[in-house]
């Protein structure tokens, strides 16, 4: 509907998403009524009238009368005061946000109504077989694929997470609506609550009064996984089963997962200095605790689930270990009598031992798993992560279970095979009576899960000393294993499970508070693999024993989590801008009296680094005095090499240009390992990170190519990549960079070149080669549809695998909820497999390209002579736009330029569209592009630009992309922005930047043959035009607020007024940069 999501050219029943505006707007009008009063609520009324009508004479052609009545309305929002127009702003913009809740619920209800969404699995499938790939090949392909998609903190969230989770409540309740089964009493108490909801909107800040801290973005993205994605990924997965066994006969395997999740929350550091090593590893932590948490959560439930009797040997003999093992820990403890208290309570952990049954119902036992991703209730996040001040740990009600550990003598599962005979008693089938799991009143399992994550240093303790003094009472309520007859093999292997898991938990949370640890690895969960093995024993036991179907249920899909998960929830990727690497080695060469690293020639660099790199003593000496930047840079890698590659991901280089910047990481890293291990005693954990180069502007993604062969021509990187990365290079592109430096059309063309040159280079070596896209959300990063995207790409630079970003407002807009969720993954699998087995066609004559030069030359030197050689431009754009007020939002940790520069060089590109984007004119998006297009008509190539718009996808979906960016961008609204606050001197420029919106709108539609812009996409159209009366008001005001500030500058109601209308514009255009 937008073009931010994939389902742009999809109707969707209007009647019915009016309906639920006309609810949602009608109870905001009660609310107002309430809030500001009946008069308030008229004037509300008023000019969204008048603004509709101004867009109804727009609509129709009559463009005098709409000019007439915009100007009316401009009049009266000026003369308002500042709290009334703030009020108003605040107003259009919940209006726009509960209109963006019903369109995303309507979203969700097409995919819940419709038998066989096109693009989706089983629709894909059923084409593959039908054009004649085979059965093996699709399911090799779908197997075999792997698809990573990358969140990051790109600062373009606008709204605040208290806000996101209201509008979440908000889109449950609109779905429980449609149930056609409710009671008229039920119906009018779900309307109270959306009533509820909608006034607590309007009495919450919509503003962020501090700017995030990185751990804050980090906690964000985990965040989303527990809200949706946690749900989203086992339903994704039994759709790709299901659709493969009906199209090939062969369901996918459990363990087998085509997407995966990594994060930039809390790594990328390029320029921004927030970002440290610390941040990283507690980042680290933070998330491995929230996976064990999230396990923990799941096997409360699955323990309950799994009451069955039957099992094979080894699931038995497994059981029976654990068994005995918990007979001889009660044992010890009744030997050593109560004398021993002193000695235990000062131990180092808890003598808490968890019972092996469940002693209590989990939250949800009553509820079918299968309502998990598809209920009518708000499932709301209720995780707490460990924090560091622990003034009210366990005085604040903290439940005594969180405390336990995993003894040392808890058995490890072996791989060898249970004889008959070796034990005492007949374990093949171990008895339990239903009621035992819920008999006694036991400590909490479920409620256990939720209530860690605080101080255990004192409290500790006082914990163990009440544990202690509560033995006896503890065998009453939870008896010993002599005193129970039948024991439930299930839910005794999976209660061990637990114990590791909340041991895990622990671990964690003493390693984040600094206390000393020294658990045995076998007591805690390190990778998913040695939490998958005993999931795997009990899954393989039920399949055996005739309880398949069980098996394939929450079990199931709890495998599929982990496997998808692992113990990190998202890897998490480095980034840090090149120069960073050479000042750090500028101060080693320097210090060693070797000379200055940066001032070397490139074959000099690559001897040297080559060089250290085959070596084996490290490079940095322990005593080395440097500065507090690159003493920063030196402690990323050694954090690097205590954590490894089960917790990190790739180590991204942005701005990379040369071979040596990849050579210089990768001797960074190799240092900080034999350092590390050094002291460790022992290797570093696991590999080394994957180093990829990230080419951002047009000089280096046309040097791209060039670079990776010069990599690979290198015998030890070579060899490197084979043996430490499987024989993978990965290398990332960037969209924003290379369109704010040369405008969209170029960056596009130069993009499509760089990964065919790059392909080629990979080829040559032997060697694969993986495309990491780092797009934006707005089409001016490199946004847009994902399928439309992938299928768009050169043919071959997709086999089988992809990496791709999802940043700021996206992140939510497509993953927020567990329905769209679902429907996003499956457009990642559907679209990454037909660009593998079926590949776009390439451009389909060499004059093509030819003509494809011609255009992007002409259209990148447009761009060029108005965005940086034009004098007057860098002053235009500050004038037209609220670029300077939009370091005031507080919507990201990182500064919005790179270095403390006032020209656009040095602004990030987010800041760039985001101002533009405000204004209505998005110029960053399609300036340059009808300069382009008006050449390669003049010189006689008109039909041979609609045959290319026809024939070749890449180009027809940039031609597309642009086209929407025009159909969402007003120039009229550009134009009363300019008319009040440019200086008169400046306007011209204005003026001219109009003409060539016109230019490019005249080009655009020409190439596509379309009469009108959103020709081919009537419900976007409409979906626009329904937002116009209450934004185009919004923009006026922000226009008069503007003015104001601008004479008033330290006016902090002026400041807060200008951010509400901010807000709701980003709310109407549902992008922001």
């Amino acid at each position: 509907m937008t073009d931010t999501t994939d389902d742009i050219a999809e109707e969707i029943s209007f009647q019915a998403f009016e309906d639920d505006c006309r609810l949602l707007g009608s109870l905001l009008n009660d609310v107002l009524q309430r809030e500001v009063g009946q008069q308030f609520t008229e004037k509300v009324e008023r000019e969204r009238i008048l603004a509709q009508s101004a867009c109804n004479m727009r609509i129709a052609g009559i463009e005098d009368a709409a000019e007439v009545l915009e100007k009316k309305l401009a009049l009266e929002l000026s003369s308002m005061t500042l709290e009334e127009a703030a009020s108003l702003a605040r107003a259009f913009s919940h209006y726009l946000n509960l209109m963006g809740i019903a369109e995303t619920h309507h979203r969700v209800r097409r995919i819940k109504n419709t038998v066989q969404l096109s693009k989706s699995c089983d629709d894909i499938f059923s084409k593959m077989i039908q054009s004649g790939t085979s059965p093996e090949d699709l399911y090799s392909a779908v197997c075999d694929q792997e698809v990573e998609i990358v969140l990051t903190a790109h600062p373009t969230q606008i709204n605040r997470r208290t806000l996101q989770y209201k509008h979440l409540r908000i889109a449950h309740l609109l779905e429980y609506n449609d149930r056609a089964d409710l009671s008229h009493e039920e119906r009018e108490m779900l309307i109270e609550d959306l009533r509820r909801e909608v006034t607590s909107l309007w009495q919450t800040d919509e503003l962020r009064r501090h700017k995030p801290t990185p751990v804050d973005e980090a906690r964000s993205g985990l965040h989303i996984v527990e809200q949706s994605l946690w749900k989203a990924v086992p339903h994704y997965l039994r759709r790709v089963s299901a659709a493969l066994k009906k199209h090939t006969g062969r369901p996918l395997p459990l363990t087998c997962t085509p997407i995966r999740f990594g994060s930039w929350m809390g790594g990328d550091r390029d320029g921004n200095p927030k970002v440290t090593a610390k941040v990283t590893r507690d980042v680290c932590f933070l998330a491995r605790w929230m996976a064990a948490d999230l396990y923990i959560r799941e096997i409360d439930s699955l323990r309950f689930e799994l009451s069955m009797n039957r099992c094979n040997d080894e699931l038995a003999k497994f059981a029976y270990e654990i068994l005995e093992a918990e007979n001889q820990y009660e044992e010890r403890h009744q030997e050593s009598g109560f004398h021993q208290t002193s000695h235990r309570v000062h131990a180092k952990h808890s003598v808490s031992h968890s019972p092996a049954l469940p002693t209590q119902l989990p939250a949800g036992a009553d509820m079918p798993a299968c309502t998990e991703c598809n209920d009518g209730e708000s499932q709301l996040p209720i995780l707490e992560f460990p924090v560091t001040d622990h003034s009210d740990s366990f005085e604040s009600g903290h439940n005594a279970e969180s405390s336990v550990t995993l003894l040392k003598s808890s058995p490890s599962r072996t791989s060898e095979k249970y004889e008959d005979g070796k034990l005492d008693v007949d374990v093949r089938t171990i008895n339990i009576s239903t009621n035992a799991s819920s008999t006694g009143t036991g400590t909490g399992i479920a409620s256990a899960s939720s209530t860690a994550g605080f101080g255990f240093s004192s409290p500790r303790k006082k914990t163990s000393e009440f544990n202690v003094g509560k033995s006896s009472f503890d065998k009453i309520i939870n008896p010993s294993i002599p005193q129970r007859p039948d024991i439930a093999p299930y839910r005794i292997v999976l209660g061990h499970v637990r114990e590791k898991l909340i041991s895990t938990r622990r671990r964690i949370e003493e390693i984040l508070e600094g206390i000393p640890w020294d658990y045995d690895p076998s007591q805690y969960y390190e990778k998913s693999a040695q939490l998958l093995e005993p999931l795997m024993l009990c899954y393989e036991s039920m399949q055996s024993c005739g309880s398949e179907i069980l098996a394939d249920g929450r079990l199931a899909d709890l495998i599929r989590r982990v496997s998808t998960f692992g113990m990190i929830l998202m890897k998490l990727d480095l980034r840090q801008e090149s120069g960073k690497h050479s000042e750090t080695l500028d101060a080693i060469t320097e210090y060693l009296d070797m000379g200055t690293y940066s001032e070397w020639d490139e074959e000099k660099k690559l001897e040297f680094l080559v060089t250290e790199l085959k070596g084996k003593r490290p490079l940095v000496p322990p005593t080395i005095e440097v500065s507090a930047e690159v003493r920063e840079v030196l402690d990323t890698f050694r954090v690097a090499a205590e954590l490894g590659s089960e917790s990190l991901g790739a180590y991204v280089i942005s701005m990379a240009s040369k071979a040596s910047d990849i050579l210089a990481v990768e001797l960074l890293q190799k240092d900080a390992r034999l350092a590390v291990s050094g002291e460790l005693g022992r290797p570093c954990p696991h590999t080394t990170l994957r180093v990829v180069p990230l080419f951002e502007t047009v000089k280096d993604l046309r040097g791209a190519g060039s670079v990776i062969r010069k990599l690979l021509s290198i015998d030890w990187y070579r060899n490197h990549i084979i043996e430490n990365d499987n024989g993978h290079q990965e290398v990332m592109v960037g969209y924003s960079d290379s369109g704010k430096d040369s405008g969209r059309f170029t960056a596009a063309w130069e993009l499509y070149k760089a990964q065919e040159d790059v392909v080629a280079a990979c080829k040559e070596f032997g060697i694969k080669v993986t495309l990491f896209h780092g797009r934006g959300g707005s089409i001016g990063r490199g946004g847009g549809p994902t399928y439309l995207a992938i299928q768009s790409q050169p043919p071959g630079s997709l086999m089988g695998t992809l990496r791709s970003t999802e940043q700021g407002e996206m992140v939510q807009a497509k993953f927020g909820l567990a329905q769209t969720a679902v429907r996003q993954l499956e457009i990642y699998t559907t679209a990454v497999l037909l660009a593998t087995l079926h590949p776009p066609d390439p451009p389909r004559s060499a004059n093509w390209r030819e003509v494809m030069e011609k255009i992007s030359e002409i259209s990148r030197q447009y761009y060029r002579s108005t965005v940086y050689e034009n004098e007057q431009f860098l002053e235009y754009f500050r004038e037209a736009t609220p670029e300077a007020e939009l370091g005031n939002l507080n919507i990201g940790s990182r500064p919005t330029r790179r270095k403390k520069s006032s020209g656009i060089g040095h602004l990030r590109a987010i800041p760039w569209i985001f101002a533009w984007t405000q204004t209505r004119f998005v110029l960053p998006a399609w300036l340059g592009v009808g300069a382009g297009l008006e050449a390669a008509c003049a010189k006689g190539y008109k039909e041979e630009l609609q045959a290319m718009y026809r024939e070749w996808p890449f180009f027809q979906c940039t031609i597309d992309l642009i086209e929407m960016v025009l159909a969402k961008s007003d120039i009229s609204i550009a134009k009363h922005y300019d008319e009040v606050l440019v200086s008169p001197c400046r306007q011209k420029l204005g003026g001219e930047l109009r003409e060539a919106f016109c230019m490019t709108e005249k080009y655009v539609l020409l190439v596509s043959g379309h009469e009108k812009l959103t020709e081919n996409n009537k419900s976007l159209k409409r979906l626009i035009e329904s937002r116009l009366p209450f934004l185009n008001p919004i923009n006026m005001i922000q226009v008069e607020i503007l003015r104001r500030l601008r004479r008033d500058v330290n006016n902090p109601k002026l400041r807060d007024a200008l951010l509400i209308t901010i807000n709701g514009i980003a709310a109407g255009m549902r992008n922001t940069g």
